[in-house]
């Protein structure tokens, strides 16, 4: 198989092999990714994915009705937990992006439907911080 240069180890190489260029069309997996690649900025996408078991569970297996609803208490709990990147800001971002996820759920009908109206990431980048998420910029 041939690779890109970046799959040089795990998790990278898994990664690469079963995920990347794969359409994905699950609204919990596109939260998924939505979380980590906004836990990621500043950082390389193979810590994030040594982290991906921690976030799962963390994160309530990314369900974003039960992270919208993370109090102060979850924001502690999620600031001690070593498994995750502990930065109060990427946190509250996760929170505040599960929250505008299920306003685009209920216009859209599903967060799939609204992502796949772009085939530009930039264009998708810049509608998802009009809407209010936070750390979705284009790198």
């Amino acid at each position: 198989m041939k690779r890109c240069r970046w799959a040089e180890r795990e998790p990278l190489l898994s990664y690469h092999d079963e995920e990347w260029g794969t359409p994905l069309h699950d609204d919990r997996r596109l939260f998924e990714f939505l979380i980590l690649e906004g836990a990621q900025a500043g950082l390389s996408w193979e810590t994030i994915l040594r982290k991906r078991a921690a976030y799962r569970k963390a994160f309530d297996r990314f369900d974003p009705k039960k992270v919208a609803r993370y109090t102060a208490r979850d924001v502690a709990r999620l600031m001690r937990d070593e498994g995750i990147v502990r930065n109060r800001m990427k946190i509250g971002a996760a929170i505040d992006n599960a929250k505008a996820c299920l306003v685009v759920k209920k216009e859209h009908g599903t967060f799939d439907a609204y992502v796949w109206t772009f085939t530009d990431p930039i264009a998708l980048s810049k509608d998802l911080a009009r809407r209010g998420f936070r750390f979705v910029g284009p790198t």
